[in-house]
């Protein structure tokens, strides 16, 4: 079998709510999705994407032309005219035949990812099997899953949505208290709160927003008692001190995690917050490649792994990165905020690894009709699909609809 050609199209992704019960629209994943076909001499054709996230949600999608082209010639260039059965050679050959350009950045590892993914929806289809049957098989039956909780108006509120969620059968949730959908909501004031949101580097965080974040836990716990496990989901945008001073705060809480409490470049620093609070750190989202994961695990700087299948270099290196987690005694619970068929690849990963901890899973409208089946939420737990490859199939009825380039 060989790989003959690759096809691309943008799908306009349609305005759903992140917070199920807040009448705020957004574009759940991405305001356009980049999907791929590798076609073959066969006739099996393998499902890939190229993850553009919420950084083009406000422009239109010539803005990333520029990544369309990367993907056709990298195909040309690497892909075109191999089996896709050899997965490990395409990928190697496709992240170091250009030696000035080996160190990629989350622009080419999801182009590394959207091709790998493609492959082995191939290869799933021509062996009809699961991809998580090549990889290991079946550990779990259901996976645990979490989206961002609904921004609460006020601490009090934050305990009413946490008994919403443990009534629709969730377990776990997550909340950046210091964001700007947050502090948006909130009216302006002396305290500056709107301003120092809507900057995105990192920053001080004042006591007065420590003290408020607290009050958010304390009603949570006040009103669910321990039924929930709620993530602290801030971006990066703390300074190592301030991440340091969040921590002690909210500890006596018992957060699930505290996810990229600075920014990911510098692991040591991430590390430092690690060594100073008895929450667990999450990270990883914005990592690519095992190796600056391995950086990550081995600095002991988080113990969960949030790897995001479609941005780091695809399914097998997720794989190996959480073969790698495993050896430290680290879990993984990936990062999904992206379209349907990135989601698919996560699932197949999540469903092979025996670390796995919890996926997250943010669906809007478009993610819930694009498969002719779609990816199963029930409770608060993904059902994992039982067709082979990446088990789904795109309802073309539904995408020739929304295509705005191909």
């Amino acid at each position: 079998m060989k790989i003959t050609d690759i096809k691309t199209y943008v799908v306009e992704n349609e305005l759903g709510q992140r917070d199920h019960n807040k009448p705020a629209a957004t574009y759940v994943g991405g305001k356009y999705f980049l999907f791929l076909e590798l076609h073959t001499d066969e006739g099996i054709i393998g499902l890939g994407e190229k993850v553009t996230g919420s950084s083009f949600n406000d422009t239109d999608w010539k803005q990333f032309s520029s990544q369309i082209s990367l993907l056709h010639e990298t195909a040309e260039a690497f892909v075109i005219g191999e089996n896709p059965f050899d997965i490990e050679r395409i990928w190697e050959k496709m992240y170091a035949n250009r030696h000035d350009y080996r160190h990629p950045s989350l622009h080419f590892g999801s182009i590394l990812a959207g091709i790998e993914m493609a492959c082995w929806d191939i290869v799933g289809k021509a062996t009809n099997q699961p991809i998580y049957n090549l990889l290991g098989g079946k550990y779990w039956e259901k996976l645990r899953a979490y989206a961002y909780m609904p921004n609460p108006s006020s601490p009090e509120e934050a305990g009413e949505i946490c008994e919403k969620l443990i009534e629709e059968g969730n377990s776990a949730c997550k909340i950046d208290p210091f964001g700007e959908v947050l502090y948006s909501s909130r009216e302006s004031g002396d305290n500056g709160f709107s301003t120092l949101a809507k900057n995105p580097r990192v920053r001080d965080i004042p006591l007065e927003q420590i003290t408020y974040a607290e009050k958010i836990f304390e009603n949570i716990r006040k009103t669910v008692g321990n039924k929930i496990e709620v993530g602290i989901g801030t971006h990066g945008q703390l300074t190592t001190y301030s991440a340091i001073r969040v921590a002690k705060a909210l500890e006596p809480y018992q957060p699930f995690w505290f996810e990229e409490p600075v920014s990911p470049e510098n692991i040591d620093e991430m590390a430092r917050v690690a060594r100073s609070t008895s929450i667990p750190i999450a990270s990883g989202e914005r990592l690519v490649t095992k190796y600056e994961f391995s950086e990550l695990l081995r600095k002991q700087a988080a113990q969960i792994i949030q790897i995001d299948v479609g941005q780091a270099g695809g399914i097998l290196e997720a794989k190996k990165v959480a073969g790698m987690a495993e050896s430290y005694y680290a879990v993984i619970a990936p990062h999904m905020y992206c379209g349907p068929i990135a989601s698919a690849a996560a699932i197949q990963v999540d469903v092979c690894s025996p670390n796995f901890l919890i996926q997250e899973m943010n669906q809007g409208p478009l993610h819930k009709k694009i498969f002719k089946e779609p990816l199963k939420l029930d409770k608060g737990y993904v059902i994992p699909p039982t067709g082979p490859g990446l088990g789904v199939e795109l309802d073309y009825d539904v995408v020739k609809n929304r295509i705005v380039d191909k």
